[in-house]
């Protein structure tokens, strides 16, 4: 079995993920709110509601599926992050936390599972972590614990909520072809997350094929009916994933492209040694840029306006300490068109993706 030592999530993160990364990061004071969610306090009660009617995975519970989870931090050089099932009716998971993320599934999505199909769940969320999209995913999953009103008493439920929430589901949805490629990866087998992919969308029931769910997904890429394409595009806005036709489809096309095969033969960036952006991705990260400056637009009046009730908000809370007892200054962290997480002189807790995160460490 292939150990991919020094792996850097840019060998295989989805172009739309790394564009839509780095056009977050350009929302004026969004990263300071992110670290502010942790200072009142919010965070720590979605990780209280998420693992307190959760079951914690070991070596003394679930010990298969939690040594499936120790190889696969072994293979991809990490270590493994605290890791919960909780029963729902639906297959699922996810992962969230600022500084120390952790996994929850949910028992659907590991009951009566062949071994492989168990690996691309368990792969799938350690991409996530690989990537720090555990940041993101902990807002997201704040801002929609506040949009369904679970905390409409809570502080943040004076600021823009939903168009942040918005941007964030876009940027998700790309964050979730990144993990579908690292599923992939860890079972050295496409088809099986395909086949995962497939099961999510129409159940367990026996005589599903693989190869007719991938002809569908290849026609539905294909689409040439521009209302059919708008209709899609608008109902896609609401979703938390990509619909499961189009992860197949982009699962595929990657395999087919050979960046695959040339991972598994050991080709692959190193940490540390990532390569700048490209002139067609940073093109990517203006389209995503105008993209979410555009939603903001449509929903709360815009970027400056989002800023100036941000800024506002953090003046509000700013009697509360930041997590250590140390005081946030309220500064804007950049205009858009500033891309941190690339840049050389951004201070070093900028969001990174050169390195790995370690529980019990800061994934900021």
């Amino acid at each position: 079995m292939v150990r991919y030592r020094e792996l850097s999530p840019r060998s295989y993160e989805h172009p739309a993920d790394q564009a839509a990364t780095a056009a977050l990061h350009a929302i004026p004071l969004f990263d300071r709110l992110v670290k502010r969610f942790g200072a009142i306090g919010a965070e720590s009660r979605l990780r209280q509601g998420l693992v307190g009617d959760a079951v914690r995975i070991g070596p003394d519970q679930l010990a298969e599926v939690w040594a499936a989870h120790e190889r696969l931090a072994h293979r991809f050089d990490t270590e493994p992050v605290p890791l919960f099932v909780a029963r729902h009716p639906l297959v699922n998971a996810g992962t969230v936390g600022v500084r120390d993320p952790v996994v929850v599934l949910t028992s659907t999505a590991i009951a009566d599972r062949a071994p492989d199909e168990i690996e691309v769940v368990l792969a799938h969320e350690l991409g996530h972590v690989l990537s720090d999209h555990a940041t993101y995913a902990t807002a997201l999953a704040m801002l929609e614990l506040v949009v369904g009103g679970a905390l409409s008493g809570a502080p943040l439920a004076g600021l823009p909520v939903r168009g942040l929430y918005y941007v964030l589901l876009e940027w998700h949805r790309a964050a979730e072809l990144t993990s579908d490629r690292l599923a992939a990866l860890a079972v050295d087998d496409p088809m099986v997350v395909c086949r995962v992919i497939m099961r999510g969308a129409g159940g367990d029931l026996p005589g599903l094929q693989v190869d007719a769910f991938l002809r569908q997904a290849a026609g539905y890429a294909g689409e040439t009916d521009l209302f059919a394409r708008k209709a899609r595009a608008s109902g896609d806005l609401r979703r938390r994933h990509p619909s499961a036709v189009r992860r197949a489809h982009e699962l595929v096309s990657w395999v087919q492209s050979g960046d695959f095969d040339r991972i598994r033969s050991g080709q692959y960036v190193r940490r540390g040694a990532e390569p700048p952006l490209s002139g067609e991705l940073r093109q990517a990260v203006s389209h995503y840029q105008e993209r979410f400056a555009e939603m903001l637009q449509r929903t709360v009046g815009g970027v400056d306006k989002v800023a100036d009730q941000m800024t506002q908000w953090l003046g509000r809370m700013g009697h509360h300490a930041a997590p250590g007892g140390e005081a946030e200054d309220h500064a804007g962290t950049g205009g858009p068109g500033r891309d941190d997480r690339y840049d050389t002189d951004a201070s070093p807790s900028d969001h990174r993706r050169d390195r790995v995160p370690r529980p019990g460490e800061a994934s900021r």
